[in-house]
């Protein structure tokens, strides 16, 4: 009968929430919360007063401007992580090693389990070991910085960013490019120009090497040396390219600036895709850093949206770029990403026109069109309060800051993010995780999403730990309970339902610490914590 109430309520989320004719003002409170909704990873306790106490848009204005903010106790969690403290040199040359011992273990004739932790003949399996857990720590690094930054907006700006520009850590050389993708090209970034950022990840050998422009070359050139070495069994760019590559140039326009609607043509494609070769990487034994190629170049005469380039080299990717960045539909395309990501999944025209015209005043500062994003009347319509649900990165990180958790620096919070559908980095597709409700919610998805709340609020998640006695007081008094676990940890929106839902949980428990335990997690798994 619990498991049948517990699915009953989480259930409750699929369906929307239906719109008033006329939406009420939100208070000072609402305010606040729904500011750290979504401009943050959801409020800590006593962050809504907090924020009540500053003023909601001063608020707002720090977090635009985050520089101002300290945020010593994450930089000292930081240093935690030793990830940051290898350039893409350091981990172009620990990728190598992984990739000699595999190589070396494939020529053997009965080679040991690259996973086992006892393998024959004295292998060393450290390089491999160390490598994964890299890996894993990069991904642990975005779960603490989230939960634990003063500096929110720029950490959701960091997401939003990461997913529009997309990079798969599991190809090839971008298991050791990503680190530097986005501490180098994505973080200082994140609340800049616009076309300084696309500029960047246009020349991130990461970018390069996952939409393969590393590989594209004007045809008939041939390369005084091989770009990578390709070794039977191994992963990189060919040794000899033999032509353009398109993939790039198509993802620049139909995902990275125009959108899909941009009104380009296949031919603009192909001339897009001229203009960018000899855009490439340099081998790993020389660092893997962006190089420009002239031997691979394009040297023809190219015409594409009204422009002409010839034999301009590098600088006609840059050109192209900074014309790109400033397009009306590249100005549409993304505001509206941006106000689907803060706003709605359905985002209102006049939010989206807000953000164009700061955009066009500004051409692209990201601060000026976030502004206006915060500041226009869409996004304080109550209407669209509580209306999105957050992604399982999202309700994870929010779930933790609830509670006050505090995750540590191994990658157990992040491998539960993946197993409720969203690992790190890991999305093949150039189009990045979905944003919308539609994409993420479903019955077994929010089943398992209680089953996490549940084990977190018990101290039973690995990787975090819960400190319940610092949010609500144990009591045996159990609508007491969840009166306080509505106020501290819901903000004062529980709904009735769920609120029968948990009394009707909390039974004839005596126990007050279990009580307490169980109110807690199907607060945090129930439907209203799902919304932000």
């Amino acid at each position: 009968m619990r498991h049948f109430l517990i699915v009953a309520a989480t259930l409750a989320v699929v369906s929307p929430r239906p719109l008033a004719a006329q939406a009420p003002q939100l208070s000072t409170r609402d305010s606040a919360l729904h500011a750290l909704n979504r401009l943050a990873y959801g409020p800590r306790p006593g962050e809504v007063d907090s924020v009540v106490r500053i003023g909601v848009m001063r608020w707002i204005d720090q977090q635009l401007d985050p520089d101002r903010i300290d945020d010593a106790a994450l930089q000292q969690r930081e240093r935690e992580f030793k990830i940051l403290s290898y350039d893409r040199e350091d981990l172009a040359q620990r990728f190598r090693d992984v990739q000699r011992e595999r190589q070396r273990l494939q020529r053997e004739s009965s080679p040991p389990d690259p996973l086992s932790a006892s393998p024959r003949g004295g292998t060393d399996m450290r390089p491999m070991r160390e490598f994964r857990e890299l890996g894993g720590e990069l991904q642990q690094l975005a779960i603490v910085r989230a939960t634990l930054s003063e500096r929110q907006l720029r950490e959701v700006m960091v997401d939003f960013w990461t997913n529009h520009f997309n990079v798969f850590v599991g190809k090839g050389a971008d298991r050791f490019l990503l680190p530097s993708y986005i501490e180098e090209t994505i973080r200082p970034r994140a609340l800049a120009r616009f076309e300084d950022l696309l500029i960047a990840t246009a020349e991130s050998p990461a970018m390069l090497f996952y939409l393969d422009n590393a590989q594209s070359v004007a045809p008939g050139s041939s390369p005084p040396f091989p770009l990578f070495a390709r070794r039977r069994g191994g992963q990189g760019v060919r040794s000899r390219p033999t032509g353009i590559n398109e993939n790039y140039a198509r993802e620049l326009l139909e995902l990275h600036t125009l959108g899909i609607d941009g009104g380009y043509t296949q031919q603009d494609i192909i001339e897009v895709a001229r203009i960018f070769t000899g855009w490439s990487i340099e081998p790993p034994d020389r660092g893997a850093g962006f190089v420009f190629r002239d031997w691979a170049h394009d040297r023809g005469t190219k015409h594409v949206f009204g422009l002409t380039f010839h034999n301009d080299g590098k600088d006609e990717g840059i050109r192209l770029l900074k014309f790109l960045a400033n397009q009306p539909a590249t100005m549409h395309h993304v505001s509206a990403k941006l106000c689907m990501r803060f706003v709605a999944d359905d985002p209102p025209d006049g939010c989206i026109d807000a953000a164009v015209a700061a955009w066009q005043h500004t051409r692209g500062d990201m601060r000026a069109v976030l502004r206006a994003i915060f500041t226009s009347p869409d996004f304080w319509d109550a209407r669209v309060v509580r209306s999105k649900v957050k992604t399982p990165f999202e309700f994870v990180i929010s779930a933790a800051r609830a509670i006050s958790a505090d995750p540590d620096s191994t990658p157990r919070l992040a491998q539960m993010v993946a197993r409720l559908g969203e690992p790190l980095y890991q999305q093949p597709a150039p189009t990045g995780y979905a944003e919308t409700e539609a994409h993420w919610v479903n019955s077994g998805s929010l089943l398992a999403r209680m089953n996490a709340a549940v084990a977190l609020a018990g101290g039973r998640l690995p990787g975090i730990d819960a400190n319940l006695d610092a949010v609500i007081p144990a009591t045996t008094d159990h609508a007491q309970l969840v009166d306080r676990v509505d106020e501290r940890i819901l903000g004062s929106t529980m709904s009735a339902h769920t609120k029968s839902v948990i009394l009707a949980q909390l039974g004839d428990i005596s126990d007050p610490t279990q009580a307490r335990v169980l109110a807690v997690g199907l607060a945090l798994g129930g439907p209203d914590f799902q919304k932000q």
